[in-house]
């Protein structure tokens, strides 16, 4: 893979990982977004974006998937329930440092959440990573719940961090727009917002570092000239599905107690 001379060096290369094996370990994106100060520039960016568009969960059920724990945390202190889904090929890690922990190790095509009991849905290095793409939107859909919204983020394949493999963004499948729109759609999703982020170079070089802000709202300005590192889309809950579409199961064969509701619940 050839990265522009002008980015310079990011730091120390990821682990090279084989085709077979598209998730990325738990251990590494650990390191990235708490220990590197690109990886925490990165997460403030994406998080805040989140926060846009769903400022608040109040008595909601808040799922993420993949690696999405860092985005959710602006709403533990409101939710109903926050839950941290992490694919068995990654690994999984306690989540939140200091709080009670809410993370758990999931197969990717049967999570242990009952069926329509998700109120919002973030998947962040999930579905660019996955073996089976098509299951795991069948298993996004049938946790999703009434009136819920779901969030795909996902590498965009016209920016520059789907092209460096030192940031996690630079593995698996990048996407364009039109490309993730059309297999969502395909998987009785309704696309509804779209928005991109990331337009400061993948670099810690203390240039870009500084002036990452200034590169994020001139992006977001300019959005039809320069291509944002990760594409946003949210999307909507098509009831009924389409004939032939998603063959959503109706029930998780074992959900787990402490995650499923129940009246005596408190918010996490």
């Amino acid at each position: 893979m050839v990265i522009p001379l002008w980015l310079g060096k990011v730091g120390a290369a990821w682990p090279i990982r084989e085709e077979a094996a598209m998730h990325l370990d738990v251990t590494d994106l650990r390191t990235f977004y708490y220990r590197s100060a690109l990886g925490r520039a990165a997460q403030k960016v994406v998080r805040d974006q989140v926060h846009q568009l769903w400022p608040e969960a109040k008595g909601m059920t808040v799922a993420g998937y993949g690696f999405a724990v860092p985005l959710l945390r602006p709403y533990l202190a409101d939710a109903r329930r926050v839950i941290g889904l992490m694919p068995g090929p990654q690994g999984v890690m306690h989540w939140p440092v200091g709080l009670p922990n809410v993370s758990v190790l999931c197969d990717e095509t049967l999570w242990p959440v009952e069926t329509g009991h998700v109120d919002r849905l973030v998947l962040m290095h999930g579905l660019e990573t996955s073996e089976n793409p098509s299951a795991l939107l069948d298993e996004c859909y049938r946790v999703l719940g009434p009136g819920g919204r779901a969030l795909f983020i996902v590498p965009n394949r016209s920016g520059l961090w789907a092209r460096s493999d030192q940031t996690p963004f630079g593995y698996g499948r990048p996407y364009s727009l039109s490309q993730l729109e059309a297999q969502l759609k395909r998987h009785s999703f309704v696309p509804e917002r779209n928005v991109s982020a990331l337009y400061q170079p993948p670099s810690s070089r203390r240039f870009w570092m500084k002036t990452g802000a200034m590169w994020e709202s001139t992006g977001r300005a300019a959005a039809a000239v320069m291509a944002g590192g990760v594409l946003m889309v949210e999307v909507a809950k098509r009831t009924p599905a389409r004939s032939g579409g998603s063959s959503v199961k109706e029930v998780v064969r074992k959900p787990l107690g402490a995650l499923s509701p129940s009246p005596r619940a408190k918010p996490i």
